[in-house]
């Protein structure tokens, strides 16, 4: 889908859930043909001509000010992600030569880093939710039962939408899956405005939207949200329900690319239920690399 397309659909879908009263429209009572606000009433609320606003929902107007845009937002009632999704949008990077592209690769700096958290589970996300790398302690975690190397195989990485919706392992993991579910699409959402046309996220997004009637769903909403730090709960198979808190971190050398960190409240009994599964992920340590497992 262009880039032109997603802008209108991203805008029609904010208007669709703002409703006059809301909003301090009048609504004169009587059936309306759009969910939300009409073309014409957001524009009042902007404060720009209902023909500018319908060019610009039609992506006809490449050249909307930062006014405009900041205008539009706040009629809309936008979020901090959103506002930002719709700048991506309105906004598209110019199209450059394409160039054959290579493998997401991690710095030995950062692997070395995730690696030294020991008994934390932490991994390190690419571009488009693949998993890059990650410690003993997250794979033991969140996909003990794929293979520990598969993140150093470039074609054959596990990405974390692909594991939500596609791997039954995962669904049964989170406790509220249908929360995790939707912040998934709408990080993969945010970073499909910053990344149009990247073959590989449509590649993605298009085996998602055949494999999962659900992600269909969640995508067509047009949702958008950053994933930020939060506590999840998670049901694991070998040591039982752990409420762990999430932490992301981003490096200015490595852009796009994320760390995730599991940590659990101390003195906690999500605390031992972690300290139990270092305790078992160091009797069978995956040797990096190799695919081995070392025995202590």
């Amino acid at each position: 889908m262009s880039t032109n397309a997603e802008l209108g659909e991203f805008l029609r879908s904010r208007r669709a859930r703002l409703q006059p009263d809301e909003a301090g429209l009048p609504t004169y009572g009587g059936w309306r043909r759009v969910p939300g606000l009409r073309r014409e009433e957001l524009a009042q609320l902007a404060g720009v001509s209902a023909g500018y606003y319908t060019r610009l929902e039609q992506g006809q107007s490449p050249n909307a000010s930062d006014a405009v845009l900041d205008a539009v937002a706040r009629a809309l009632r936008l979020d901090e992600a959103e506002r930002a999704h719709l700048y991506s949008l309105a906004r598209p990077k110019p199209k450059t030569r394409r160039r054959t592209v290579k493998p997401e690769r991690v710095r030995p700096g950062v692997r070395l880093m995730i690696e030294s958290f020991g008994d934390v589970p932490a991994l390190v996300m690419g571009h488009f939710l693949d998993v890059l790398a990650w410690n003993p302690m997250a794979h033991a975690l969140l996909a003990g039962h794929l293979d520990f190397d598969a993140p150093n195989r470039p074609y054959d990485r596990p990405n974390i939408c692909r594991m939500m919706f596609l791997d039954p392992h995962t669904r049964e993991l989170y406790d509220d899956w249908p929360r995790k579910a939707r912040s998934t699409v709408a990080d993969l959402r945010l970073i499909a405005g910053q990344h149009p046309g990247a073959p590989a996220l449509s590649n993605l997004i298009g085996e998602l939207t055949l494999g999962s009637a659900e992600f269909a769903k969640l995508w067509a909403a047009h949702t958008v949200g950053d994933c930020g730090g939060t506590t999840r709960t998670y049901h694991h198979p070998t040591v039982g329900t752990l409420a762990l808190m999430t932490e992301f971190m981003t490096f200015p050398n490595d852009e796009g690319q994320r760390v995730a960190v599991f940590n659990a409240e101390p003195g906690s009994p999500s605390a031992s239920a972690l300290r139990l599964l270092a305790d078992l992920t160091a009797t069978t340590t995956p040797a990096a690399g190799t695919g081995l497992t070392v025995r202590n």
